[in-house]
C-alpha cells in the first residue's frame, strides 16, 4: 500500500522523464517533507548516479527515504507496531501514554491523530497508521518541546500590574548602536510584534513645534513623535490584547509637551488611559482590566484625585515645577560601601550630597506641562532613592527606573529588600550608558528578584535577547507573565543568592538523540558541520549549569549523539533552558548554528523536537534537535 501510494503521488512529475534538483525539492515539499535546500542539493548529488543533474524515479525514492525515514523514528515505530508495518489505534494510544506522557488520551484521540496525519486513505479507513503517517505526526507541532497550553494565555490575569514580569525594551527607536545608528519606526513595530509591552520613547524639542524622537546629544537620526505614536497605535494590540506602557524619556519644553499630549489623545482616543478607574483609586489595576489600553509613564504633578478634578478643563499654558533628586550620571564608580551607607540614611539632603567623598545626588527643578502630567495615571516615573525611602513615602502608582550597575550592587547587598520593593512597586532596569554599542546585560539576575520591566535593546541579538524571547514565549506570548508566588508573598524569605529553602525542585533528564537537517557550517562547501550541542540552565545562581555533547564530525544532516544529561533545578519557576548548536572550530573558535530557549516548566515530556532559530531570531525550519524529555518534582 505504501509503495502504491508513493508512486501515485510522484508519477505525474516523471512523465517527462528525469527531474532536476529544484523539482526534487518541490516534490519533497508536496509530500509534506520539510527540507533544507542545501541538504537536498547534497543528497541529490550523491544519488545522481550518472552525474547529469537529473534523476530517475528510483533515485528519487532513495532520496525520499534518506530525507524522511530517519532511523531513530523507525526504531520507535517498530517498538510499538505489532507487525512493523502499521500501528493500530491501541498501539498509538500506548505510545502516546507511555512515551509522550499524554495520560488523558483516549482511543478517540488516537483516531483523530490518525485521521489528521495518515496520508494513505486505505490505511486511514482501517483506523491504522503507517510509518508515513507516524513520521508526519512526529514532525508536527504536536510533538514540539514547547507545551501547547503555554502557548495560550492560561495564567490568572486579574492580579495587579506589579505582580507580573512585563516584556520591555530600551531605546526602542534604535535599530543599531546608540551614537551613530538610525532611528527607525521598525524598532517599535518589531518590538510590538514580538509581544513587547513597554516601549521607550526619547522625546526632544523639534522644529516647527513638532517634538522628535532620537537619542539626545548623539548623531542618531530623528523621527517625528507623531509618526512614532501613529505606528504604535497601528501595531499595539496585534500580538497581545494586554496594556502597552509608553515610557517617555521626556526632554521637551512645556509647549512641546502640550503638543505631545494632544498627539497622544488624538491618535489613541479612548484607548489612552487618562483617568483612574473607579475600582482602583489606591491600587494598581490588572492586565485584564487594562486590556487594549495605552498607559503613559512620565513625571506627574499631584494626586490621581487632583487629576480627576481637572478633567475636561483647559490646561493650555499650565505648567508646574517640581524638584527632582537626580542621581549622578557616573553611577558606575560608586562603591558598594557608599551604597550601603546611603541605604540607611533617610535624612533630608542638601543640593549636593556626598558619601565617602563621592557626589551621589543633586537637586534640580523640572517643568512639566499639566496637559501631559494628567495623562499619567498608574505609571508615574519616580527617581529611586533607597528601599527605606520607598517603604516610607513611595505611592502605589509610582515606578522606579534603576540602571543595571546600581541594580546589580543592590542585588548583591540587599537582595531580600529588593524583592520586597518589587513586590510593591513596578521597577524598570535599563542598560548602563556605557553600552554605546547597544549591547545587553543578562536579564535573568533581575528577574530573579522580581523586577517587572527588565528593558533590553531588542535590536541586538545574542544570549540576553534569547533569554528574553524564551521567557516571554510563556502565557501565550502576551508580554505578561505572573511572577512566582515567592516573589509576590508579603512574608517571602526568598533570596536568589542563598541556597533555596522550602522549594519544590525538579529533576530534569534529557536524552539528546539526534539533529535534524541542521544548518551547515559557513566554512563548508557542501552541507557539513562538526556539530555539538550545549545545554544550559539559567535561573538562580545555584541552578546555573552548562553541559555539552561530544562533536560529530562532518555531519549537519543527521548527527546522532544519544547522550543523556540530568539537571537538578532548585527553583524551576525561574529557570530557562537554552539549547545551542555549534560547529567546532579549532582555530577560529566554535561557529553558532542555531539555538532555542524556553522556560523549563513549559517543556513537554517524551520524544520532542526542539526547533532552532538563528542569531537574529529567525526560524531555521526544518532544522531541529530530536530529544527525549523526562522530569519529576
Amino acid at each position: 500500500m505504501e509503495s502504491k501510494w508513493f508512486l501515485t503521488m510522484i508519477r505525474d512529475e516523471f512523465r517527462g522523464g528525469k527531474i532536476n534538483v529544484d523539482k526534487t525539492y518541490k516534490l519533497l515539499e508536496k509530500l509534506s517533507i520539510p527540507c533544507n535546500y542545501l541538504h537536498v542539493k547534497s543528497i541529490f548529488k550523491a544519488n545522481d548516479r550518472l552525474k547529469q543533474g537529473r534523476i530517475t524515479i528510483e533515485e528519487f525514492r532513495s532520496i525520499y527515504r534518506i530525507m524522511a525515514h530517519r532511523e531513530e523514528i523507525i526504531e520507535i515505530f517498530n517498538t510499538y507496531s505489532e507487525n512493523q508495518k502499521f500501528l493500530f489505534e491501541k498501539n498509538l494510544l500506548q505510545f502516546l501514554i507511555q512515551e509522550q506522557y499524554a495520560l488523558d488520551m483516549t482511543k478517540n484521540n488516537a483516531f483523530e491523530i490518525i485521521q489528521k496525519y495518515e496520508p494513505i486513505e486505505e490505511v486511514k479507513r482501517a483506523h491504522q497508521m503507517s510509518f508515513e503517517g507516524f513520521i508526519r505526526y512526529m514532525g508536527s507541532p504536536e510533538c514540539l518541546i514547547f507545551k501547547t497550553d503555554c502557548g495560550k494565555v492560561y495564567q490568572d490575569m486579574n492580579h495587579p500590574l506589579n505582580d507580573y514580569f512585563i516584556s520591555s525594551s530600551h531605546n526602542t527607536y534604535l535599530v543599531s548602536d546608540q551614537l551613530l545608528g538610525p532611528s527607525d519606526l521598525w524598532g517599535y513595530i518589531s518590538a510590538l510584534v514580538k509581544g513587547c509591552r513597554c516601549l521607550e520613547i526619547d522625546c526632544w524639542d523639534g522644529s516647527r513645534n513638532e517634538p522628535v524622537v532620537y537619542h539626545g546629544y548623539t548623531l542618531t537620526s530623528k523621527l517625528l513623535f507623531k509618526t512614532v505614536i501613529q505606528a504604535i497605535e497601528k501595531y499595539a494590540f496585534l500580538t497581545s490584547d494586554y496594556p502597552v506602557v509608553l515610557s517617555l524619556e521626556n526632554h521637551c519644553s512645556p509647549p512641546q509637551q502640550e503638543v505631545m499630549a494632544d498627539i497622544l489623545q488624538c491618535v489613541f482616543g479612548d484607548s489612552l488611559l487618562s483617568d483612574m478607574l473607579d475600582d482602583f483609586p489606591d491600587k494598581l489595576p490588572s492586565p485584564e482590566v487594562l486590556k487594549f489600553k495605552i498607559l503613559v509613564r512620565n513625571k506627574k504633578i499631584g494626586s490621581l484625585m487632583e487629576t480627576r478634578e481637572r478633567k475636561g478643563s483647559d490646561k493650555h499654558g499650565q505648567v508646574a515645577e517640581y524638584e527632582e533628586i537626580d542621581q549622578d550620571v557616573d553611577d558606575e564608580v560608586k562603591a558598594s560601601k557608599s551604597l550601603a551607607v546611603l541605604e540607611d540614611n533617610s535624612e533630608e539632603r542638601s543640593d549636593t550630597i556626598s558619601v565617602a567623598g563621592l557626589p551621589l545626588f543633586r537637586r534640580r527643578r523640572v517643568k512639566v506641562a499639566m496637559a501631559l502630567s494628567d495623562l499619567v495615571i498608574y505609571t508615574k516615573a519616580e527617581k529611586f532613592r533607597s528601599f527605606q525611602y520607598s517603604r516610607l513615602y513611595q505611592q502605589f502608582n509610582e515606578s522606579n527606573s534603576i540602571g543595571e550597575s546600581e541594580a546589580r550592587k543592590l542585588l548583591k547587598l540587599k537582595a531580600h529588600e529588593f524583592i520586597l520593593h518589587t513586590r510593591m512597586f513596578i521597577t524598570r532596569i535599563y542598560p548602563k550608558a556605557m553600552r554605546a554599542d547597544s549591547s545587553n546585560f543578562n536579564p535573568q539576575e533581575f528577574w530573579n528578584i522580581g523586577c517587572q520591566m527588565v528593558a533590553l535593546n531588542f535590536q541586538t541579538p545574542g544570549l540576553p535577547m534569547d533569554l528574553q524571547n524564551g521567557k516571554f514565549l510563556d502565557n501565550g506570548g502576551s508580554g505578561y507573565i505572573l511572577k512566582p508566588h515567592f516573589l509576590r508573598d508579603i512574608e517571602t524569605q526568598f533570596d536568589p543568592n542563598e541556597t533555596p529553602r522550602d522549594t519544590d525542585p525538579v529533576t530534569l533528564t534529557i536524552r539528546l538523540i539526534s539533529g535534524i537537517q541542521l544548518p551547515p557550517s559557513n566554512n563548508s562547501s557542501s552541507n557539513k558541520a562538526n556539530t555539538l550541542v550545549i545545554l544550559e540552565i539559567f535561573g538562580v545562581p545555584d541552578d546555573h549549569v552548562r553541559q555539552q555533547t561530544r562533536v560529530i564530525k562532518k555531519n549537519a544532516f543527521c548527527p546522532r549523539w544519544n547522550e543523556t544529561f540530568t539537571f537538578i533545578i532548585q527553583v524551576p519557576e525561574l529557570a530557562l533552558i537554552r539549547f545551542v548548536v555549534e560547529s567546532q572550530g579549532l582555530i577560529t573558535g566554535n561557529e553558532f548554528l542555531g539555538q532555542y530557549t524556553l522556560p523549563v516548566l513549559c517543556m513537554n515530556k517524551g520524544y520532542r523536537r526542539v526547533p532552532l532559530f538563528s542569531k537574529m531570531g529567525e526560524s531555521l525550519e526544518p532544522a531541529a534537535l530530536f530529544i527525549y524529555v523526562w522530569y519529576v518534582r
